[in-house]
């Protein structure tokens, strides 16, 4: 299937946008047993329970592309990269996800409880590298951004979820997460 996407893709003209897929993204984001290459090895932390899927995306680490239409993005060339994924049922939550090259990456994490697909503020749960302050919007593409080496590259997310008048963790960041 994969293979079949992406030579319907390359024969498209050059301004002909991608059509959006779940799949997008995800053969290019598989990590292979024992990854070796560029990548981000991601520790959850702070699930607020085991229902519904994770949805792991790395993206451009500018402001204009972070959180962009997946298919504009594989449309443009640029970098989207996702893994997805039952959320576990019990025990440490870890998932890896390749990347081009060693860079700098903007990394999103969605607990999609719900198992929708899209982002619902009052159900689902959010996360970013870097673990930025939340309020009522998203952060700055700099400030969910992550530093990938040349081989697997360890970071914790921490998932944020609606509280109050905005988007915070279950705990404080001095609690110790059972999920770990």
């Amino acid at each position: 299937m994969t293979w079949l996407l992406a030579s319907l893709i390359a024969s498209l003209p050059a301004d002909t946008p991608v059509p959006s897929s779940p799949d997008l993204g995800t053969a290019e984001g598989k990590c292979r047993p024992h990854e070796f290459g560029p990548s981000f090895l991601v520790d959850v932390i702070g699930l607020r329970d085991r229902r519904g899927r994770l949805k792991l995306e790395v993206y451009p680490e500018n402001d204009a592309d972070f959180l962009a239409d997946d298919n504009i993005l594989v449309s443009a060339g640029k970098t989207f990269r996702r893994v997805e994924l039952p959320t576990p049922a019990s025990g440490p939550v870890r998932l890896c996800v390749r990347v081009p090259s060693a860079g700098r990456y903007a990394v999103s994490l969605l607990h999609d409880r719900d198992s929708n697909r899209k982002f619902g503020w009052r159900v689902d749960g959010i996360g970013f590298a870097g673990n930025p302050r939340l309020g009522w919007s998203k952060p700055d593409a700099v400030q969910a951004s992550a530093d990938a080496l040349s081989g697997p590259t360890r970071i914790e997310i921490v998932m944020n979820y609606q509280r109050g008048f905005g988007m915070r963790p279950i705990k404080g960041p001095e609690t110790v997460d059972e999920n770990r």
